[in-house]
């Protein structure tokens, strides 16, 4: 008789998978996940009499999908500790459908757990593909940036992907499905890409994730604003037979900017609890632009810098995040929706196996944000940053390293841990000696205030801040 396999979490995807692991499996204090009609009513009243927790999903899961979906499912919300999710058998292309269903349905649900482990980094990893096969691709433009004199452009190839549009109306299972879509698009490698910019036309190729950079140098000096630059990939050819295009927009600070802003995301504009990644993800999956909201004055006290103590300065913003890159869309569309000031995002090339991996954030927003200070050296900013994480320390070694660049730093403080606070002190008293404040804020109003007595915004714009805060600690608290 077969060991049975101690209780946990299971995600059974098929009539085969279900009937197996109802041998092995102590129903008492499991938790099972199943794809709709897959079980009787009778059989799901059954094992919850034997002490189980039953769960129909309310949309199908593809077999083949369940291998890159782990990490997801998990962050979704599923119970904490080890979960079992039943991988389709791969079977080999010459093989008939007849013979297929014969080794799926011999394979023992164990066999198929252990088929799929194997192959799970690989999957969980997006398929790299060769430019050069007949498929749809899809140019992603991310927004770009730069001066009078060079536009930085970035972007992704991809295969085409029919992406819903989210509303606020959609189910966590929506957002999570979205998520894994957003996480899952495959990059194509290898794709020759052409920039069109006044007249001229430069050159690239992906890499191995599917993006590219242009640094674009006009025959004339470029006016603040939006600048568009066409984007082509020559080999490729959209429904139309031309090639397949998309258009890029970089945007160059006003004559009128006084200041930059450069601020992180999570955990200071938005609440994903970056100090407990497992929220984060939980968040993530639960939620979308629509549903998904600020920290309460964030909008307000953004709008206020933007436009400075004397109201109309344009001053630029720019968001360095380490979330990655796929999430750039759902990113956009929240700043709009909720009313913040776009700019250009710089987020980190990430796969999918490392979205919950711990990752050494402070190289990639240091690096981002030396691009940025490289394109406006004689700028000063501001920076705003939260305690979660490494902020300060990024935005300390800033200082130490361009102190000429830095107008004022706010951190927002998320984190209560005494010997945190205490870091922060040192920090702050290291930052000082440099004539330079690091101001640990409790929330937008704080911050709002102390901007508005330092000349960065105007006086009057503290009351639309103070309206459009509430008290964050609802917020802060897990769930």
């Amino acid at each position: 008789m077969p060991t049975p396999i101690p209780a946990t979490a299971f995600l059974i995807l098929t009539r085969a998978g279900f009937a197996d692991i109802g041998a092995r499996v102590q129903a008492d204090g499991a938790a099972f996940y199943l794809n709709p009609e897959l079980a009787s009513e009778a059989e799901v009243a059954q094992l919850q009499a034997a002490g189980a927790t039953v769960h129909v999903l309310p949309q199908a899961l593809p077999a083949d999908m369940a291998g890159q979906f782990e990490q997801v499912l998990v962050a979704a919300g599923l119970p904490q500790g080890r979960l079992w999710i039943e991988h389709a058998a791969r079977v080999p292309a010459s093989a008939t459908p007849a013979a297929a269903r014969a080794e799926a349905e011999q394979a023992s649900l164990p066999q198929r757990l252990a088929r799929g482990a194997g192959q799970l980094a690989a999957g969980a990893l997006r398929r790299l593909r060769e430019a050069g096969s007949e498929r749809p691709l899809l140019v992603l433009p991310y927004l770009g940036f730069g001066n009078a004199h060079q536009l930085w452009i970035k972007g992704r190839v991809l295969d085409e992907a029919s992406f819903r549009e989210q509303t606020g109306q959609d189910s966590g299972w929506s957002n999570l499905v979205a998520l894994y879509h957003r996480l899952e698009s495959d990059e194509v490698a290898g794709a020759r890409v052409l920039a069109h910019f006044d007249g001229r036309t430069w050159e690239t190729v992906t890499d191995s994730g599917g993006y590219f950079e242009f640094e674009i140098v006009p025959g004339a000096p470029l006016a603040g604003g939006s600048h568009r630059v066409e984007l082509e990939l020559p080999e490729w050819k959209g429904g139309d037979g031309a090639p397949v295009r998309a258009s890029s927009e970089a945007f160059v600070p006003a004559a009128s900017a006084r200041f930059g802003i450069i601020s992180d995301i999570d955990d200071t504009v938005l609440w994903t609890n970056v100090t407990n990644k497992l929220n984060m993800a939980l968040m993530l999956a639960r939620t979308n632009a629509h549903t998904r909201k600020p920290f309460k004055g964030v909008a307000a006290f953004y709008r206020a810098l933007r436009d400075g103590a004397g109201g109309n300065e344009d001053n630029p913003l720019f968001y360095v995040s380490s979330s990655p890159w796929h999430l750039f869309g759902f990113l956009v569309d929240f700043l709009r929706l909720q009313g913040i000031p776009v700019g250009p995002l710089l987020l980190r090339d990430l796969g999918l196996r490392d979205v919950f991996k711990p990752a050494n954030h402070g190289d990639h927003k240091l690096g981002k944000i030396e691009l940025i200070l490289r394109f406006y050296p004689g700028m000063q900013f501001v920076l705003i940053g939260d305690s979660g994480e490494k902020d300060p320390e990024i935005y300390a070694e800033v200082v130490r390293r361009h102190p000429q660049a830095v107008r004022m730093i706010y951190i927002r403080n998320v984190n209560p841990d005494p010997a945190r606070i205490e870091a922060l002190d040192r920090l702050i008293e290291e930052v000082s000696s440099t004539g330079i404040q690091l101001v640990l804020a409790p929330d937008s109003v704080f911050a709002a205030s102390h901007a508005a007595a330092e000349g960065l915004i105007k006086v009057d714009r503290l009351a639309a801040v103070r309206s459009d805060k509430k008290d964050d600690d609802s917020m802060l608290s897990p769930g």
